[in-house]
């Protein structure tokens, strides 16, 4: 973290929240689509417009103002609040769209104070007027946000001459009789909507400047919500003014009619350009903060270059860049064709801000408490209503400006980011969790939403590397592995130990969870821990263990084994072939017999195994002592096939011989799975394994999965 500089200066609530904001928001709009609006949707509609797109902004300002009473915001405005909240990936994903939006909304002012000087000017070039402006402004946001300020005290003087001048009026001018709902003929209702809507864009310019304020969590509220009121005011009272004052035709043909109407028509010139320069210096100044933000982060290629900050700390690199940005634009000429994408951005960010919020209150964690509390509906609805517009203004362009978003996200995603701080994303995750799991708990259990949820003790931890990878190899990707082993007490060193040995796991992003106990008896905390898991709702359904060669461990494994059977869970029992472990990972032999009570179980984690062998090849085999037997257990087979809705490859292998000693006439595999009695025995697995000659599975069902459903 950047420690503050005593040179810097920093700005108070008016200065740094309110102007910026309530200049950008009395813009162009007021000056040349308000009185259009009116004689387009009538003096009704027009207000009604006003009305939601405020309810808008005014619900993001809630927001904004309950999140930032809540946590230290420093640089970067609505990304930081943002990043904080949802992690940096999310936060990138938003605040990169948002500076570029920032960088051409300046361009795109002062293309509309281009358009406006060559009105009054028509020789002037068009470009050179644009550079020149470009070029002012560039300077003045280089020197620093302070001459910015500064600047925009002089400009708020002139925007309130030109709005005095208008309310006030021309008292030669002849009251008209407002239209109430207008006949639409220049647009529809949500057509004038989207021309209106970037009117209310504008409290992300005070926002913006989080940085290089005195006290953000108190400049940012007050600062956003009196430029919020004073905008809307403005906006209602100019739509009253423009419906009483000139008639439908005269609105809808003359944009510049407020010359007409004001008791000074010069005054319309000073205000729009007042306007459009103070939106253009707005987004020179607010888009360097942003992009500084995302460098200290490392969000961004450059980072550490954008990160820097001069003595009064002014972000001079990231002034250059998005100078350039802004000047690329500029001189393209006319950005009507971007607007709309400039618009859903901004849309997008409104919406993730009310989000933010909205998900900080229903996690419920004792972190969120902010000073300023908003109700849940005002952020839900902030959110949603964002979303909404989005689609009516342009489904595709709204659909774009997604698409470019969840593009960044995911880039970031695999960059790997860490932050220094927390986020609520596990938050929110476990909430739904928990919700979740407390609608499933009045659900009855089925055998369809079985998955492979793997116990598994590991004794000695660092020599169970292939009891491991095979644990992975039965329940990725939709199932877990809950691993535990046992230490002496105060011999903490076996945690690294178990860390260590299940980080392949860690690497699939299988989810797993593991954790050491103190004892002196193994078997008796993993009767424990087993009988412990009865009661939590993501319960492990499949004990995993191996067998040893010692017969003088046996007893450790039945008395597990008998325990994990008492709670219901399916046991796989792992003897593994000490040279060749699991071969090729090519082929599954599958030993079955009909009415076998242990078909279920066994049939899924041959599948299981398929899967995350590059689907190695499945062998259905049996022993049969006579040709009787051959045609029962081929038939068998064949109806298996189908109901258990095996592979097409699946093959089926019927051996003449005796059980177990005919096994080394069993097709070449690199592992087989067999069934066990209902008294499982050791000395049983070791006669079949020694006859088999290849790594062997043992499976007994719980009695809740089935392979048929």
């Amino acid at each position: 973290m950047e420690k503050p500089n005593d040179k810097e200066i920093k700005f108070g609530m008016f200065g740094g929240v309110f102007t910026p904001s309530v200049l950008t928001v009395i813009g162009v709009i007021l000056f040349l689509r308000t009185g259009w609006l009116v004689g387009n949707t009538g003096l009704g509609g027009a207000l009604l417009i006003i009305l939601i797109a405020h309810t808008v902004t005014v619900a993001t300002g809630l927001s904004l103002s309950s999140i930032t009473t809540n946590i230290r915001i420093g640089a970067g405005g609505a990304y930081t609040i943002i990043a904080r909240s949802l992690g940096l990936e999310v936060g990138g994903a938003i605040g990169i769209p948002l500076y570029l939006s920032q960088s051409i909304s300046a361009a795109f002012y002062i293309a509309g104070f281009t358009e406006a000087w060559i009105v009054l000017y028509p020789e002037h070039p068009p470009q050179l007027v644009a550079a020149t402006s470009w070029a002012v402004l560039t300077l003045i946001a280089y020197i620093g946000a302070h001459w910015a300020i500064r600047i925009q005290y002089v400009i708020m003087a002139a925007i309130v001459l030109s709005l005095a001048s208008f309310f006030i009026g021309n008292p030669d001018i002849e009251t008209a009789t407002p239209e109430l709902w207008g006949r639409f003929q220049g647009a529809p209702f949500w057509t004038a909507f989207a021309i209106f809507f970037p009117a209310v864009t504008g409290i992300m310019a005070g926002v913006s400047m989080s940085g290089d304020l005195k006290d953000a969590r108190s400049a940012i509220p007050k600062g956003t919500m009196w430029a919020i009121g004073i905008g809307f005011l403005a906006y209602v009272g100019a739509a009253i003014i423009y419906a009483y004052r000139a008639g439908t035709e005269t609105l809808l043909e003359n944009p510049a009619i407020m010359i007409d109407i004001s008791t000074l028509g010069w005054t319309f010139y000073v205000g729009v350009f007042a306007a459009t320069l103070s939106s253009a210096l707005g987004s020179l100044v607010g888009a360097p903060r942003t992009l500084y933000a995302l460098g200290e982060h490392g969000v961004i290629p450059g980072s550490k270059f954008f990160s820097q900050k001069t003595v009064t700390g002014q972000p001079r690199n990231a002034v250059i860049l998005t100078s350039a940005i802004t000047l690329v634009f500029v001189l393209a000429g006319t950005l009507d064709t971007i607007a709309q994408l400039l618009t859903m951005f901004f849309l997008i960010t409104y919406g993730m801000v009310n989000l933010v919020t909205f998900i900080e209150k229903v996690t419920g964690i004792v972190s969120f408490r902010p000073s300023f509390r908003v109700p849940t509906f005002v952020s839900l609805y902030g959110a949603v209503a964002c979303l909404f517009i989005m689609l009516v203004i342009s489904p595709i362009t709204g659909f774009l400006a997604i698409l470019v978003t969840a593009g960044i996200y995911f880039m970031l995603v695999r960059l790997g980011l860490k932050t220094r701080w927390g986020d609520v994303r596990s938050g929110l995750l476990s909430t739904i969790a928990g919700w979740a799991a407390r609608q499933a708990v009045h659900l009855p259990r089925h055998e369809k939403s079985w998955t492979p949820d793997i116990l598994l003790p590991l004794e000695v931890p660092r020599e169970s590397s292939t009891l491991i990878r095979f644990a992975r190899d039965i329940c990725y990707p939709g199932g877990s592995v809950i691993a535990f082993s046992v230490t002496e007490e105060g011999h903490r060193s076996k945690l690294v130990e178990l860390d260590k040995a299940l980080e392949p796991i860690r690497k699939d992003k299988l989810f797993f969870v593991s954790s050491v106990v103190e004892g002196d008896d193994f078997v008796d905390k993993a009767r424990t821990i087993i009988q412990l898991l009865r009661a939590v709702f993501f319960r492990p359904n499949v004990l995993l263990i191996t067998l040893s060669d010692d017969p003088d461990k046996d007893g450790k494994v039945h008395e597990i084994v008998g325990t994990a059977i008492n709670e219901n869970m399916g046991i796989a029992i792992l003897k593994h072939h000490q040279e060749i472990e699991f071969g090729n990972r090519q082929v599954i032999n599958l030993f079955l017999r009909d009415k076998s009570p242990n078909k279920d179980l066994a049939i899924l984690l041959a599948l299981q195994l398929r899967r995350n062998w590059n689907d190695a090849r499945l062998n259905l085999v049996s022993l049969a002592g006579d040709d009787n037997d051959r045609v029962t257990q081929r038939e068998f087979f064949g109806n298996l096939k189908e109901e258990a809705r095996l592979p097409s490859g699946t093959s089926i292998n019927i051996i003449q011989g005796k059980f177990p000693e005919d096994l080394a006439k069993m097709p070449e595999c690199d592992i087989a799975i067999f069934g066990t009695g209902m008294q499982i025995s050791t000395d049983q697995i070791r006669t079949i394994f020694t006859h088999s000659k290849v790594s062997c599975l043992f499976i007994r069902d719980s009695g809740f999965e089935s392979a048929f459903v």
